[in-house]
């Protein structure tokens, strides 16, 4: 299934995904593997490893061909030990499978906060998933195009046009705390493929979240806390802010490896209302309170 096919462009010249949410629930749930892995006690390559071992290999997600597009957080200029990005031995590990899985190409990208090649620099993330045969590729304004949403709070928004167009998308977002949101994981990360004045997303943020991220929901999430950043974020640069957790987290549904996530910093799905309101316009896969999850300590 590529979700490019999906892709459907009207006569304002808008791209609409109406049928990419559903016909994944589709494919998620006609499996009896797990629906969530929770893997912990390991380092960063391992634990990425097993967790997609555990739903049954990285092959149940990407088929012989596809373009395949990861997306870490890699928006701060700041070393991998200060926990603001996704660690770079995380999205190594992921490119590999990638390609041993049957991937034609993995692109990795970014809309980054902090100048960008110094973020992807500093990240570790570029030279990690090169080493592996990704590209990495800087954003470019031209390359945002308008998508349809026609959500409660917004009409449409600009997404990043490789994001639409790969075939599978790997979401890798790091735990960790911020200000404003409370806590960054998986839908909060999407905000890397959205343009324009990300700034204005912010006021009634979780409607508005909902409204874009209904149309964008990756192939499979996988939320690396290794490291976890448990102040001071989303940019950090505190050490002491800076917690190791050994622990990785993945899931078709990104609702439901968000809402796993959210153990990590002792909250409930009712403290964090852009993940709850996510919840309650149906975007989650799974039954959150029967949540099917296999939990392995490495």
């Amino acid at each position: 299934m590529k979700r490019r096919e999906f892709l459907k462009k009207t006569a304002a010249g808008t791209v609409a995904l109406s049928f990419s949410f559903s016909q994944w629930q589709v494919f998620a749930q006609s499996t009896d593997l797990p629906q969530a892995a929770f893997i912990t006690n390991g380092e960063p390559r391992p634990l990425a490893r097993k967790a997609l071992e555990v739903l049954g290999g990285m092959q149940r997600f990407i088929s012989q061909g596809d373009d395949v597009l990861i997306k870490p957080n890699m928006g701060w200029d700041r070393r991998p030990e200060l926990a603001a990005n996704t660690n770079p031995d995380v999205m190594a590990e992921l490119t590999k499978l990638s390609f041993e899985a049957g991937a034609a190409s993995v692109k990795v990208l970014d809309f980054t906060c902090n100048e960008p090649r110094r973020c992807y620099r500093n990240s570790g993330i570029q030279a990690a998933v090169e080493a592996e045969g990704a590209r990495v590729v800087h954003v470019r304004d031209s390359n945002f195009k308008p998508l349809a949403l026609k959500g409660q709070a917004l009409d449409e928004w600009p997404i990043y046009s490789d994001y639409l167009e790969a075939d599978k998308v790997i979401n890798v977002p790091i735990a960790k705390h911020h200000g404003m949101a409370r806590v960054t994981l998986g839908l909060k990360n999407l905000m890397g493929v959205m343009g324009d004045n990300r700034g204005a997303i912010h006021r009634n943020f979780a409607v508005k979240m909902a409204d874009i991220t209904q149309h964008i929901m990756p192939t499979l999430t996988v939320i690396d806390a290794y490291r976890m950043l448990m102040d001071n974020g989303p940019q950090g640069g505190n050490p002491n802010d800076v917690r190791l957790q050994r622990t990785m987290i993945a899931s078709p549904c990104t609702v439901s490896a968000d809402y796993l996530g959210l153990e990590l910093f002792g909250l409930k799905l009712e403290d964090v209302d852009y993940i709850k309101t996510a919840h309650d316009r149906g975007l989650a896969i799974y039954d959150l309170e029967n949540l099917d999850v296999r939990r392995v300590q490495l």
